[in-house]
């Protein structure tokens, strides 16, 4: 039922810059320098009189890196690749293979946590899981771990004591060492030893508008001062039309011309400019166990917001398209979430708990079905989109259930999952887009089948019709809860009317240019609270009050196992009346498989019928007509 197929990586976006300029512009000024649009015009470079060390980093583990260690064996140079170990062996990402030849080539591995969140918007204890977890799967893949770079370089002095108690020698920011890009009046190098171990002062990302000369500036300024200078790479591209790539050929003329550099010019990994023994492996705090029977997801009704967005919610998605995200009024509470895609040429785009190690993602059992549902409108079919975390931390697509229709009211989606995955530890799911229309939703939720909470079933009597009268206004001329339905040729056209049997509300049907087919007003066809529940093998009684200028009918439909909806069956024909007159019939028993009926007066020629005071009972107990 997916639209297309779909990739679990998670969506990254770009490092942040810091910019120095304004507190520096007097200093750069006294010393006889100029502070230009692009960066700092400075005197010349002197030759280097200081030892310089050069550190090429390699954010994100991207297959495509392979191509830098290629260009690194051809020149004798060694680098550092930071990896996420949740990305490990998925398709774009480099395997343990990969990673056990650049080992084997003298490449050191270091760390980026499981999953690359930005630690700083992350609870303490998830934080610590991202950080020293990821540790912990690349110490048991066999290699020695000792270097660690923040994604996204964002930390604080808490997250840098995390880096530090999970064992890490060192940990890299980025933006703090001066480029023409940013950081206008930083220093030209990191000093050896650095002042801050775990958070190393490195210049911006390399970008796809760095040129040759670029990076050979940054070495050179460098070199002028002496110390240590971190280069970090993410991708390489020919073209390098992603804004965190560049050429190969690029990488190559930059490599071959470090080979020139004076003898007090070197090149190593972190670990060796950082040195230190290997400490122990230190796993993150264990995820506390879900509730019993409750609601597993966190912040389901999107009122917590951390930085302006839900907590413990991610934007996500995977191809051509373009989302925009924004808090709008809630079903309950204050908020909800909107999505509007525009551009859309294929992929999706929805709002997903978190990919994370458990502090917000709902954990779950393997083996285990879970119930999920979601309260949303939308101007376009939506489905669930739903991942799971395997034991290592990282996530993959899992299924997708079946489409739910359009609706300008807030509907319930519910679905059942197959059983979780061998080895899987947690779900995350959302309600998505696949083509060009908003959906807003709210009020998630998620249980274990074997602790669903039960509703009592409804006492004998009671009618299981929602907004029977038609009182509750819905979308435009449809009370909440109903809709429009028919087939064939011929032009319907519905109303609100203030004739009403009971209320005030009324619904009108008018039918013109009839040729073949209906119309009608039905209860939703949707999967979750509108359509009257039903029981299979049950009997009921529908009643409707009409008034009508032609001949009309009750219509019925069941929704099957699989949450579709079928035609089932129709009453007798029923004559025309000026006045409020009630249409009865009782159904044969429900089909095997059948969860909810939905039925309305059918209008099959030219003319009108009005319709009020919906009902629908099982049999036994049904109050008399």
């Amino acid at each position: 039922m997916t639209p297309s197929s779909e990739s679990s990586a998670p969506l990254r976006s770009r490092a942040p810059r810091r910019s120095w300029a304004g507190r520096a512009a007097a200093a750069l000024l006294a010393l006889g320098l100029a502070v230009t649009g692009v960066g700092i015009v400075s005197a010349p470079v002197a030759q280097a009189a200081s030892p310089t060390v050069v550190s090429l980093t390699f954010d994100d583990g991207t297959a495509d890196q392979l191509a830098a260690a290629q260009i690194m064996k051809n020149h004798g140079l060694k680098g550092t690749f930071y990896v996420n170990s949740g990305t490990i062996d998925t398709a774009g990402f480099l395997s343990q293979s990969d990673l056990r030849a650049l080992a084997a080539a003298g490449h050191e591995i270091g760390g980026h946590t499981v999953t690359h969140p930005d630690l700083v918007a992350l609870p303490s204890d998830e934080a610590t899981r991202q950080i020293c977890n990821d540790r912990v799967n690349l110490t048991a893949w066999g290699f020695r771990v000792t270097s660690f770079a923040y994604p996204f370089a964002s930390s604080t002095p808490s997250v840098e004591t995390i880096a530090r108690n999970c064992g890490y020698n060192s940990a890299r920011g980025l933006g703090d060492i001066q480029t023409r890009f940013s950081c206008a009046g930083c220093p030209l190098a990191e000093r050896i030893p650095p002042r801050n171990p775990w958070n190393t002062a490195a210049p911006d990302q390399v970008e796809n508008t760095w040129t040759l000369a670029d990076l050979q500036n940054t070495v050179t300024r460098a070199e002028s001062v002496g110390g240590w200078v971190q280069l970090t790479f993410h991708r390489f591209a020919n073209p390098a039309t992603d804004p965190l790539a560049v050429t190969p050929a690029l990488f190559d003329q930059f490599a071959a011309w470090l080979r020139t550099r004076p003898a007090t010019t070197t090149v190593k990994t972190v670990g060796q400019v950082i040195g230190g023994t290997v400490k122990p492996a230190v796993a993150g705090p264990a995820v506390p166990p879900p509730p019993a029977g409750g609601n597993l997801v966190k912040n389901p009704g999107l009122e917590t917001l951390a930085n302006g967005v839900p907590q413990c919610w991610n934007q996500a998605g995977y191809g051509t398209n373009t989302p925009a995200f924004s808090l709008v009024a809630g079903r309950t509470g204050a908020r909800a979430q909107q999505l509007v895609v525009s551009g859309y040429v294929d992929g999706d785009a929805k709002l997903l708990p978190a990919l994370d190690l458990g502090g917000c993602s709902p954990s779950a059992t393997a083996g285990r079905t879970y119930n999920l549902g979601a309260w949303y409108k939308s101007t376009a079919p939506t489905q669930f989109s739903l991942y799971y975390r395997t034991g290592i931390g990282s996530w993959k697509y899992w299924t997708s259930s079946p489409w739910f229709a359009a609706s300008g009211t807030f509907q319930k989606a519910t679905w059942t999952t197959p059983p979780l995955p061998e080895g899987a530890t947690g779900i995350s799911f959302g309600l998505n887009l696949f083509s060009n229309g908003t959906l807003t939703t709210d009020d998630y939720e998620m249980f274990d089948v074997a602790g669903v909470p039960t509703t009592p079933p409804p006492a004998a009597g009671t009618n299981l019709v929602q907004n029977p009268s038609l009182e509750t206004a819905g979308s435009g001329a449809f009370p909440q809860c109903w809709q429009a339905a028919g087939f064939g040729t011929n032009t319907p056209a519905f109303s609100i009317v203030t004739a009403a049997r009971t209320g005030t509300r009324a619904e009108k049907l008018t039918i013109t240019n009839h040729v073949s087919g209906d119309a009608k007003l039905l209860p939703l066809l949707d999967t979750g609270v509108c359509a009257p529940k039903a029981i299979p093998g049950r009997t009921y009684s529908v009643r409707a009050w009409y008034t009508s200028t032609a001949v009309t009918q009750l219509a019925l439909y069941y929704r099957n196992s699989a949450g579709s909806w079928v035609y089932w069956t129709s009453g007798p024909w029923l004559t025309p009346s000026g006045t409020y007159t009630q249409a009865s019939l009782t159904t044969p028993p429900l089909p095997a498989g059948a969860t909810a009926i939905s039925f309305g007066m059918s209008l099959f020629s030219n003319g009108t019928v009005t319709t009020d005071d919906y009902a629908m009972y099982e049999t036994v107990g049904a109050p008399p007509l």
